[in-house]
């Protein structure tokens, strides 16, 4: 089959190599540009931090079973992701290394199961350019560079959804549906989504509805089995867990229990109480940014995929199960991007073979021309107005640093990525569109996952409020937080209190107080902001800037005489995560 001039650019002697070979060397590059990062950075919130605390926890006690955030239960997601980094945490014995391992791992194997899916439904060109096109689109490898569960559980969904592609369209395959239903389970006990895949047999049905002559020999009575495996995957987990909460019998195991049972699933899902966006939010918002070039490129190849929808099944059924993914996720209020990266891998399989043999409209090439050397122009003129202190951008790094220098090398970086941009624009002219936009995006991630992460990294972590509040505080002191993040116990070099984090503030106020009262050598850290009855901020340390916030350290001196006493007294030590110092 003739290259189409979308991948004409690319060596034909890539393609000739045996099919190992050529995915060694995909994977080989993969590895290159999504462990670039690993160990250069600390966990960065919102969520990383959160998470490489509850593995450490796991580690440190050995109760694995039920998540423990600053020795309190977290409720809000089931343990598999945690269980990952608390295994890389056990073996390496080092978090800044362990905490983003799983989800460099998970996209790899995305990679591989789309190439081998590529290569089986079409051919080794068309298995390479889907591996190419998931690459490119920015939300891929922005989450697998990052410690956040979406990267695991859309791995789960992919290989669920490579079983049963293995067996309706190359099969009968029945160990490959099975194992498809079994890595929905694994989906479910890892953040309630993974039956998502089970949505591709409403496309089958309705086809098979269509026409009786597909899917002979797999669409059959044993395909109802399949629900009773994810269940018993499922039932894996969540059975300890429920015995495990009835034998402690407290009321903060119970409401572990209904949390993640009920208010994590189908109450979040129909009434979420957070990131509340409107319907159209993933198309107007999420889908033109985090998946770009592709639905660029699905717009101009649209004639030729829908004349190849009609003789080859598998596109319309994968074209239906992404949109069905897109509508599932609209109709919940609550809404936020990396929902939808579990369809990302699916769309590139099917623009895969159509961009490997087809011409896009003759519009493409230009606008994707124009939009690289926008994006390069936009990025240089943001950098140097970085280098001259633009009020804006000094604002805006306010949040995080006082120290100018910081804008000043934030704005180099900017301005070199620019450059790059620029030059694999005109350096690479006579290629390919979208060949010289996979040059300026690969160069691109290793400078922010490297240079980037060094000039972030004092940004994005609380080590200088700790630093400042350790400098304050008598050797031995105990250190306590209201309202407190992860980030800070993980950074903390003292023992570490908090007031619950499902209390009021008011509660956690008075609670502070009463320890405060009980402890000797006691201190409290706050945010500036924080307005609390029972402590008067006059004389308080002012410690520094962290996460658009200033700090302050209380002592017994900001103790007002009296406060009213908590409706129920609760507070969590946790031992100093890293005494010496080191991560």
């Amino acid at each position: 089959m003739p290259a189409s001039p979308l991948v004409r650019h690319l060596p034909e002697t890539l393609f000739n190599l045996s099919r190992n070979r050529l995915l060694l060397l995909l994977l080989a590059f993969a590895a290159i540009m999504i462990l670039s990062g690993v160990g250069l950075r600390s966990p960065w919130p919102a969520d990383e931090p959160r998470f490489a605390e509850i593995a450490r926890e796991m580690v440190d006690s050995g109760q694995w079973l039920i998540p423990m955030r600053g020795s309190e239960f977290y409720p809000d997601k089931p343990p598999v992701f945690m269980w990952s980094i608390a295994l890389f945490y056990w073996l390496t014995g080092n978090l800044n290394v362990a905490f983003l391992l799983p989800s460099a791992l998970c996209s790899l194997l995305i990679l591989g199961l789309v190439f081998d899916l590529g290569t089986r439904l079409w051919n080794q060109r068309t298995g390479a350019i889907a591996v190419m096109l998931l690459m490119l689109a920015p939300q891929f490898l922005i989450q697998a560079q990052r410690a956040q569960i979406d990267a695991m559980v859309a791995c789960w969904i992919t290989v669920a959804c490579y079983g049963l592609i293995r067996h309706f369209f190359l099969g009968p395959a029945w160990a490959w549906y099975f194992v498809g239903w079994a890595f929905m389970g694994l989906g479910i006990i890892t953040k309630g989504v993974g039956f998502l895949p089970a949505l591709m047999l409403l496309p089958i049905l309705a086809m098979k509805y269509r026409d009786r002559s597909l899917f002979a020999g797999t669409l059959q009575w044993r395909c109802a089995l399949g629900p009773l495996v994810m269940l018993a995957v499922v039932a894996a987990w969540l059975i300890p867990m429920v015995l495990y909460v009835n034998h402690l019998g407290t009321e903060e195991a119970l409401a572990y229990r209904n949390n993640i049972l009920f208010k994590q699933t189908g109450e979040r899902y129909a009434d979420s109480w957070g990131h509340i966006q409107p319907w159209y939010y993933y198309l107007t918002s999420v889908i033109p940014a985090l998946w770009f070039p592709l639905p660029l490129l699905l717009l101009a190849l649209l004639r030729p995929l829908s004349e190849t929808a009609r003789y080859r099944p598998l596109i319309t059924v994968l074209l239906a199960w992404i949109a069905l993914v897109i509508v599932f996720f609209s109709l919940s209020p609550g809404k936020r991007g990396v929902y939808l990266l579990p369809a990302l891998p699916m769309l590139a399989l099917v623009l895969a073979p159509i961009a490997s043999s087809q011409k896009p409209a003759r519009w493409f090439p230009p606008v994707l021309t124009a939009l690289h050397f926008v994006l390069g122009a936009a990025l240089i003129a943001v950098g140097i107005l970085a280098w001259n202190d633009y009020p804006r951008l000094v604002e805006k790094v306010s949040d995080y640093s006082s120290d100018p220098s910081r804008l000043h090398e934030a704005g180099t970086l900017v301005c070199a990525l620019g450059t790059i941009w620029l030059l694999s624009l005109f350096g690479f002219w006579r290629s390919r569109a979208m060949g010289r936009l996979f040059v300026a995006l690969m160069v691109s991630w290793l400078l922010l996952s490297t240079w980037g992460y060094r000039i972030l990294e004092p940004l994005r972590t609380p080590r200088n409020i700790l630093a400042a509040a350790e400098q304050q505080m008598p050797a031995g002191a105990q250190l306590g937080m209201i309202d407190f993040s992860e980030q800070f116990i993980l950074f903390s070099k003292s023992d570490f209190t908090h007031f619950s984090y499902f209390s009021s503030l008011e509660e956690e106020n008075r609670n502070a107080w009463l320890w405060m009262k009980e402890t000797d050598n006691s201190f409290l850290l706050i945010a500036k902001s924080q307005a609390l009855q029972c402590f008067d901020n006059t004389g308080a340390t002012l410690l520094g800037t962290a996460h658009r916030e200033q700090y302050l350290l209380l002592s017994d001196a900001q103790m007002k005489p009296e406060c009213a006493p908590p409706q129920r007294i609760r507070r969590f030590t946790t031992p100093a995560p890293f005494a010496n110092g080191g991560m």
